[in-house]
């Protein structure tokens, strides 16, 4: 079982994200609405894996991702982007991301998406 962040600043993605995280056996530990908040967050939780929107006030996920792979290389990232997003999808790959998926998803998308990020 893998400890999950989430992330996003609209507060029913995340209530959606957390509950498909339980769904696929895994346990969330913190949660985030913006960028900044995730990075701090995640310092105090130090998670396995992320979930992590793109676009976000204060700081992007772009930005907060970043500051993740400096803290823990090794953490595995999966960043949410709306359709029209390859640029920020391409850059979240550069950085580090371990996989992205496209907003709307559905609850299957989610699943196996963490059980191929997560194993």
């Amino acid at each position: 079982m893998a400890r999950v962040l989430v992330v996003d600043d609209a507060i029913f993605v995340r209530a959606a994200v957390k509950k498909y995280v339980a769904l696929a056996g895994h346990e969330v530990v913190g949660e985030g609405g913006d960028g900044q908040e995730a990075v701090e967050v995640f310092k105090e939780v130090n998670p396995d894996a992320v979930i992590m929107d793109i676009t976000m006030p204060r700081m992007s996920g772009l930005e907060a991702l970043q500051e993740m792979k400096k803290i823990d290389k090794n953490v595995k990232v999966i960043m949410c982007s709306a359709m029209g997003q390859q640029d920020s999808i391409a850059a979240a790959i550069q950085y580090g991301a371990a996989d992205f998926i496209i907003k709307p998803f559905t609850e299957e998308q989610i699943v196996a998406k963490i059980k191929q990020v997560l194993g």
